[in-house]
C-alpha cells in the first residue's frame, strides 16, 4: 500500500482500477484514501487502540477537502484514545435518531427517498464529524459541492435542516444554531408542462384507439385527466373508496381527502368491472397494479400522439391548468388538487400565462394576414 503525503491534487489525480486500491497518507498514520473501481473516493481512518483494529470512513474525498478531512481523522482518533471529550455524538448518531423518531410521522416514501439522499449526500461528507461541530461555513461547502446535482442539493438539505434541529432537541447544539437557515435553494427551471387543446385530442384520439386492447390502462389515464390525481392515487383504488359519487382517499401526499368527481369520471368508474377489492388489481397476487404497469402504456400511447416529453404527472398539470382557464378560482383548483395551501397552487397560472400567450400569437398572426 503506497505511502505519500496527501493532498487535494493527488487525490484528484487517483484513478479507479478494476479493483479497489488504497493510498495511505505520509503525514497522518491510518488516514487515507480508498479508490473504488466505480471511481468512488472515500476518506479513511484505520487504527488500533488497546488490542482493537477500527476502520472508520472519514468523508467523501471528491467532495471533502484533503485537510479537513485529516483534521477530522485526527478528531477521531482523539476520541478513540479518550483524549477529547466524547459526550457530543457524531452526525451518524443523530441522524439515525431522526430516522427513527420520524418514521411515525414521515411517509414510507417519504423516509425512503430522506433515506437515500442521507446516504448519497450527507453522510459522505458529514459522517464522523461531532454535530456540535458543523457550522454554516461548511455547510455552504457542501451545498456548492452539489452545485451540479441541483436536484440532489435541494432535497438534501431539509434532511440535513432535520437532523441539526434534532440536535438543538437533544441539547446536542445551541437552540436556534441551525446553520441550514436562511440558505438560498439553487434555481431550476420547472417542469409544469401543460397540454394544448390540439395535444389533448390528439391523446383522446389514442387512448379511444386502445379502449379495446388496453381498457384498464387507458381508464387510469383518463381518471388522472378528469381528477387531476397523482398516479399512486390512482393506481391504489379501491372499489370501497368510491361512493357517494366521491373518492374518499385514505392516503394522499397531504393525508386523507376527497375527490369529487365529475360525469365523465364516475362514467369511467362506472365501466370497469369489480372483481375484487382493487379497481385496478395487480396482473400477479392480492394488491393492486404496480407503477410499471401503466408506465409501459403510458410510453407507448404518447409516442403515438407525439407527445415524447409529456410526464404521467403532466396529466395532474393539465387538469389544473385547464380549471384555470375556465375561470375557476386558486382556491377551488387548491381543493381540487388537494393542495394545504393554496399558494402551491399559483404555481400553476404561469401555465395559463403561457396558453394566453400562445393565443393572442395564433390570432394576431390569422387576423394580421
Amino acid at each position: 500500500m503506497p505511502h505519500l503525503i496527501l493532498t487535494d491534487a493527488r487525490v484528484r489525480a487517483l484513478k479507479a482500477r478494476k479493483s479497489t486500491y488504497h493510498v495511505r497518507d505520509a503525514q497522518l498514520r491510518g488516514f487515507g484514501v480508498r479508490v473504488l473501481p466505480s471511481g468512488t473516493k472515500r476518506f479513511f481512518l484505520h487504527s488500533q487502540h488497546r488490542g482493537q483494529r477500527s476502520w472508520s470512513i472519514v468523508g467523501d474525498a471528491n467532495a471533502l477537502p484533503v485537510a479537513e478531512a485529516r483534521s477530522r481523522a485526527l478528531l477521531m482518533l482523539a476520541r478513540l484514545r479518550g483524549d477529547a471529550p466524547v459526550d457530543v455524538p457524531a452526525f451518524e448518531a443523530v441522524a439515525e435518531s431522526v430516522f427513527r423518531r420520524y418514521a411515525r410521522v414521515w411517509k414510507p416514501r417519504t423516509l425512503y427517498v430522506n433515506r437515500s439522499y442521507y446516504r448519497s449526500t450527507l453522510a459522505p461528507w458529514f459522517a464522523g464529524r461531532p454535530v456540535a461541530d458543523i457550522n454554516r461555513q461548511e455547510v455552504e461547502r457542501w451545498f456548492a459541492s452539489l452545485r451540479g446535482t441541483p436536484v440532489s442539493a435541494d432535497r438534501s438539505m431539509p434532511v440535513l435542516s432535520v437532523i441539526l434541529t434534532e440536535a438543538e432537541r437533544m441539547g446536542h447544539r445551541p437552540e436556534g444554531s441551525n446553520p441550514c437557515r436562511g440558505i438560498r435553494r439553487y434555481r431550476r427551471k420547472g417542469r409544469e408542462r401543460y397540454l394544448s387543446d390540439e395535444e389533448m385530442r390528439r391523446l383522446g384520439a389514442r387512448l379511444s384507439a386502445h379502449d379495446g386492447d388496453w381498457p384498464l390502462q387507458v381508464a387510469v389515464v383518463r381518471l388522472l385527466l378528469l381528477t387531476g390525481c397523482r398516479h399512486g392515487e390512482v393506481l391504489t383504488l379501491r372499489w370501497a373508496d368510491y361512493r357517494e359519487g366521491r373518492l374518499f382517499l385514505r392516503d394522499s401526499k397531504s393525508g386523507p381527502r376527497t375527490v369529487w368527481l365529475s360525469g365523465p369520471a364516475r362514467n369511467v368508474l362506472d365501466a370497469i368491472e369489480r372483481k375484487g377489492p382493487w379497481v385496478f388489481p395487480a396482473r400477479r397476487g392480492s394488491g393492486p397494479a404496480k407503477p410499471e404497469w401503466l408506465r409501459h402504456f403510458w410510453h407507448r400511447v404518447r409516442e403515438e400522439a407525439e407527445l415524447p416529453d409529456v410526464r404521467l404527472h403532466d396529466l395532474r398539470h393539465a387538469h389544473a391548468s385547464f380549471a384555470l382557464r375556465q375561470g375557476e378560482s386558486v382556491l377551488a383548483i387548491a381543493r381540487l388538487l388537494g393542495h394545504r395551501a393554496p399558494s402551491t397552487t399559483l404555481k400553476y397560472t404561469h401555465s395559463a400565462d403561457a396558453m394566453v400567450r400562445e393565443a393572442a400569437e395564433v390570432v394576431g398572426e390569422a387576423l394580421g394576414g
